[in-house]
């Protein structure tokens, strides 16, 4: 893999030319910022940005007067490559705290081992409604320790609005969700990204992860994508790796607000 390449086919069409990741959502595209302006329940944020030292200030300050003026907590997702080099510093200084950084990994589908099965017992599901993500919820809120409300939320409206463009996926065992995972196909690109991966942890260390990496693989190459990519925990990375994923830089949340 061209690993700048790819990077910068990432960029080009992920970043710079985002859509909406759910009905109610809408892109904007001011002074050298793509940002994402949504409701409450849904995402914030800035996705790219072309910034220089002279402006890069002025630029943070528009992105706070913005969200904060429709009363927002937002995001800057920042990513490893981005400029100016002292970007984080700026974000920190601003008012901005930052989360724990993750890997930004990605694959070619047609590299990938697609026939990794799920343990002995366990059967995977597609959840298409209201009862199928409960069961993505419940293994998120187990899996996280996290509230999966804003999820419940979230999956729901995708499904209802553009099923065709989200794959959610738990893992039953005796009839119980033990595993989960969701993929979002983002159309006119050639990447799709998986999300949310998680396991209960009395079911860990069983290969659900990545039988369900697997799965989504199969799913994105019958839709025709050439690239999945991931924003990897520590803990998934390893996994990652020895499944043929490339490790393009690092992404860190920058939060403003609450």
């Amino acid at each position: 893999m061209d690993h700048a390449a790819v990077l910068a086919q990432y960029d080009r069409e992920l970043r710079e030319g985002a859509r909406p990741d759910g009905p109610g959502a809408r892109i904007e595209r001011t002074g050298g910022v793509v940002r994402q302006v949504a409701d409450a329940s849904a995402w914030n944020g800035v996705l790219w940005s072309a910034l220089d030292t002279e402006g890069a200030d002025r630029a943070i300050q528009d992105q706070i007067a913005r969200f904060t003026g429709l009363g927002r907590e937002f995001e800057w997702k920042l990513y490893s490559h981005d400029e100016p080099a002292d970007l984080a510093a700026r974000l920190l200084a601003a008012g901005f705290r930052a989360e724990p950084a993750e890997t930004l990994m990605v694959a070619e589908v047609a590299d990938l081992t697609l026939d990794t099965a799920p343990p002995a017992g366990v059967r995977f599901v597609r959840a298409t409604d209201p009862a199928g993500a409960d069961l993505v919820v419940d293994v998120h809120e187990k899996a996280f320790g996290t509230d999966g409300t804003r999820l419940r939320q979230q999956l729901l409206a995708r499904l209802a609005a553009d099923p065709g463009t989200v794959v959610a996926v738990a893992a039953l065992a005796d009839g119980e969700p033990v595993a989960a995972a969701r993929m979002e196909l983002v159309p006119g690109t050639a990447f799709a990204g998986l999300w949310g991966g998680g396991t209960v942890p009395q079911w860990r260390g069983r290969g659900l992860y990545q039988a369900l990496v697997a799965h989504r693989a199969r799913a994105a190459a019958a839709h025709g994508y050439r690239y999945l990519h991931v924003d990897a925990l520590p803990t998934s990375r390893p996994i990652l790796e020895r499944l043929g994923f490339h490790a393009l830089g690092t992404t860190t949340p920058y939060v403003y607000g609450n």
